[in-house]
């Protein structure tokens, strides 16, 4: 964990309902400045639904989540209303989500997509949108596609382009689902080798992933869940190699 960082995200007592399926059961996680976060644990644990959760993509049934010092309590029965959507908003800002689909708009160059949402959500001038999508399109090593279409880009360079689209309206943190799973597995590695930069230059990332050998050279810490919960946590090396719980070593063994 990032020693010289305050907590960023705070989750508490988090609990998901979809009708009598108890998905989340009660999700405890602080998570702090510059730490990079890996969520594994087998399909049906609960990983997406607490990533979509802490975005509230999914209204949480119980619980409140605080990003940056924006708390939101869960108020399934307030969901609709203007001040909730408007919070829900402001939470959205601060923690940018990549999914395992890349979603870019196909009309859009490289940069287009890029420039969209800083101009119309954050205001930005075109002039200014063009400078921090330049820069975002370098850190991810695609300077020299910006005027390609999506078309025209492989699947890895579509998922890179699209962390430079969430980098350009610089959240607080990014939260990353399975982002690799829809790849084939040749351009797999280039994405986990910005993910691996990003995290290593203190971008704060709670990432669910099956790529362990990313989760070791990446993580500052690692979480294992089971049944809804968080069922062990710790550094990399300890729950990657000397795991506690049962649950634990049999999902790592398989």
């Amino acid at each position: 964990m990032s020693a010289d960082g305050d907590v960023i995200v705070r989750v508490e007592g988090v609990e998901k309902y979809f009708g009598k399926h108890h998905v989340l059961r009660g999700i405890d996680l602080e998570v702090r400045r510059k730490e990079a976060v890996m969520v594994i644990g087998r399909s049906g644990s609960g990983k997406t639904t607490l990533l979509r959760c802490i975005n509230f993509l999914e209204e949480p049934t119980v619980g409140s989540v605080e990003i940056d010092g924006l708390r939101l309590e869960a108020d399934p029965l307030q969901a609709r209303s203007r001040r909730h959507q408007e919070q829900i908003r402001q939470i959205r800002l601060r923690a940018g989500m990549l999914f395992q689909e890349f979603n870019l708009f196909p009309h859009m160059t490289t940069l287009g997509n890029c420039m969209e949402a800083p101009m119309r959500v954050l205001g930005l001038s075109r002039r200014e949108a063009v400078t921090r999508a330049d820069y975002y399109l370098e850190v991810v090593g695609l300077a020299e596609k910006r005027d390609q279409f999506p078309s025209r880009l492989s699947g890895g360079q579509k998922q890179r382009v699209a962390i430079a689209r969430a980098l350009c309206m610089e959240p607080k943190i990014l939260l990353f689902d399975e982002p690799t799973s829809a790849l084939d597995p040749e351009l797999i590695g280039e994405v986990l080798g910005v993910m691996e930069d990003l995290a290593h230059g203190g971008t704060t990332m709670i990432v669910v992933t099956h790529e362990m050998h990313f989760a070791r050279e990446a993580a500052d810490r690692v979480l294992f869940m089971e049944d809804g919960l968080i069922a062990e946590e710790g550094p990399p090396e300890q729950i990657l190699d000397d795991p506690q719980q049962e649950a634990t070593q049999r999902f790592l063994r398989r």
